[in-house]
């Protein structure tokens, strides 16, 4: 494929800098992959940024949340004086969902969350209420008490499924590549191993939890539909927490 784009490239006056050009292997055993360019070898690469995201060999989401997250607090504490309290809650709220969830969820639509990205996302959640009212940690406020104030529920991880609900509608209702990926219609072998454990979730598991595939398509198709699915009543459940 590499030698199938320099020929192209080459046709358009175009050549590839190979001291510029990386290759990351996406896998549960990510082996170093050896390809060649002019008789110098690629560099192998753990992670790297593409488009202000972070795409990690292994395939997951971790590295990226964590580094949204400290993005989001540094920027909120360099708008912090646009959240005093001479300013009403409303608004103070929709400051904060507008210019510092904003950062946190930027490509949002893509993320494959397990359980130890969604409890990150939350403790973000209830942060970010707790520096808008200035409760400090040595107050021993429940997050169920700073919810209350705030007059809040846990919102964020809806917000991420409602984001990847309207995106992957509009992939559903399409018929391109991008389609084919999603569903894992490519070309190729599966790498199985002795592994043990369960196989990891997969970016439509969360969509199709209550039904199938075939079903999910159907109403993706039908834009009304689809919005009545995936509308308010989509979202996390409400967890009785004693953080």
């Amino acid at each position: 494929m590499i030698d199938k784009l320099i020929e192209t490239g080459s046709c358009y006056g175009m050549e590839m800098n190979v001291e510029k050009t990386e290759v990351m292997r996406t896998s549960r055993q990510p082996f170093p992959v050896k390809i060649m360019i002019d008789q110098n070898q690629l560099e192998n690469v753990e992670s790297f940024k593409y488009l202000s995201s972070i795409l990690t060999n292994d395939g997951r989401c971790t590295c990226e949340i964590k580094c949204r997250i400290a993005m989001d607090k540094a920027a909120f504490n360099k708008k912090r004086t646009l959240f005093t309290r001479t300013l009403d809650l409303e608004l103070r709220k929709k400051l904060v969902k507008c210019y510092v969830w904003s950062i946190a969820l930027y490509g949002a639509e893509t993320w494959t969350l397990c359980t130890v990205e969604q409890k990150h996302l939350e403790s973000f959640e209830i942060w970010c209420w707790r520096r808008m009212e200035k409760i400090s940690w040595t107050d021993h406020v429940r997050s169920e008490e700073v919810l209350l104030r705030v007059q809040e529920q846990r919102d964020i991880l809806h917000e991420v499924r409602k984001r990847k609900a309207n995106w992957t509608g509009h992939i559903l209702r399409r018929n391109c590549l991008l389609q084919r990926v999603t569903e894992g219609k490519i070309q190729g072998g599966i790498e199985v191993t002795g592994r043990q454990g369960r196989r990891r979730r997969k970016l439509l598991d969360v969509l199709k939890e209550r039904r199938g595939y075939s079903y999910l398509k159907e109403e993706a198709l039908d834009r009304t539909m689809w919005r009545a699915r995936f509308g308010r009543g989509f979202g996390p459940v409400v967890r009785q927490t004693t953080v």
